[in-house]
């Protein structure tokens, strides 16, 4: 009654396959929600960015009129890259592609392993072992029995 069932115990493990998948899901979700923090900052930047020079007039002298307006452009690129990488990127060149990739390697590394055998074994052949009774003159005693 209180013993515990082996059988479900053995269910409620999670295999390497799900703990993978997990990871991987999970991984994927810290990834948007730093593009997602990237973006409000973006944001929140930006507006601070207009404020302090067509409003305030901070950094005119230094920087020159319209600064802002360059700094929200890279910014903009830079942001367009982050997107770019988690939502394009991600989706070609993901655990999968990893996998794929990953065996393509071994497959080569095997390959190329068994031809440098193939190589050492034709160039470097090895004295074989005389095989002491074939050598032996039969009409020879050994000698305990001489």
């Amino acid at each position: 009654m209180f013993s515990k069932n082996t059988k479900s115990t053995k269910t409620e493990r999670i295999d390497a396959e799900q703990r993978e998948q997990y990871e991987y899901a999970r991984n994927r979700i810290k990834q948007k929600k730093n593009l997602m923090r990237h973006f409000i900052i973006f944001i929140v930047g930006s507006v601070m960015l207009i404020v302090l020079d067509p409003v305030l007039g901070i950094g005119r002298k230094e920087l020159g009129a319209n600064w802002f307006v360059w700094a929200i452009l890279i910014w903009t690129f830079l942001f367009l890259i982050h997107l770019f990488n988690v939502l394009v990127m991600n989706k070609f060149m993901d655990k999968e592609w990893e996998d794929r990739q990953m065996e393509k390697l071994k497959a080569r590394q095997t390959d190329r392993i068994a031809e440098m055998q193939r190589e050492i074994d034709t160039e470097v052949q090895l004295p074989r072992k005389p095989n002491p009774i074939q050598n032996q003159n039969p009409n020879l005693l050994p000698p305990d029995e001489l």
